[in-house]
């Protein structure tokens, strides 16, 4: 037994400021198109949490130059704000608060202007829980050409989903799961009826992970089968649409 090149493989990416904005960058070791860029818009654990720049470096690895925003302004939920890492003290509803969309918008738009200035043209986004939230909005704005939702958390149902079929081009892929208040199953269905067969001419898939919750597709338990191919399913999923429509 010895060693081999995976035993060393970790985060590749590094933090920078695009348009005065922290980020995680993760770029492609190999030859890639520089007018095209994911943005990762994380949960509410943002930078801190080692599973959200893990995501982006192994989107680099499959060609894709990854940008992680700090939507947060280094104010990111605690890793260990929840049981049972520690007591339920953290106060979540002050922390929404002051995490409005008037406090995030402003640091995913500064980064987008800048990328813009260094020749970009073309954003796919890719969201998780809260940060799916502005991966829809940016659809609404005609910001990003692809769009990708994983347990999307703040959405308002029906109406986003309607607005998405009546103003957004970009097309949609969903990551959903089995338990997710967030996102629960009455919502998993509205979303196929309004979008799905065809409705929405972009293009529109749902993904279905059974014995899967909330935060799977970030931070699945991976000593469970079922979330184990949860994870890399939905993973696996948004490459093979940004490959697509990217």
């Amino acid at each position: 037994m010895s060693f081999c090149d995976d035993c060393f493989k970790g985060k590749f990416g590094q933090t920078e400021h695009i348009g005065g904005t922290k980020c995680y960058v993760a770029t492609p070791t190999v030859e890639y198109p520089k007018d095209k860029v994911i943005l990762l818009l994380t949960d509410g654990f943002g930078l801190s949490l080692e599973n959200n720049l893990l995501l982006a470096d192994d989107f680099a690895r499959n060609g894709f130059k990854t940008i992680v925003p700090d939507m947060f302004n280094d104010d990111p939920v605690p890793i260990d704000a929840f049981p049972p890492n520690s007591p339920s003290t953290f106060d979540l509803p002050k922390w929404l608060s002051s995490h409005t969309r008037q406090h995030i918008r402003p640091a995913i738009d500064s980064v987008v202007a800048a990328l813009k200035e260094q020749g970009v043209t073309a954003f796919g986004g890719t969201g998780y829980c809260i940060g799916a939230r502005y991966v829809v909005d940016l659809a609404f704005d005609g910001v990003i050409t692809v769009s990708v939702l994983s347990h999307p958390s703040f959405l308002v149902i029906p109406d986003d989903l309607e607005k998405y079929r009546d103003t957004a081009k970009a097309p949609l892929l969903i990551n959903s799961c089995t338990i997710d208040q967030q996102f629960p199953l009455d919502a998993q269905a509205k979303a196929d009826e309004i979008l799905g067969g065809g409705k929405f001419a972009s293009g529109y898939r749902r993904e279905y992970f059974e014995g899967c919750t909330h935060g799977f597709a970030v931070r699945g338990d991976m000593s469970d089968p079922k979330v184990k191919v949860g994870k890399e399913g939905a993973f696996k999923a948004c490459v093979e649409w940004f490959l697509k429509y990217l």
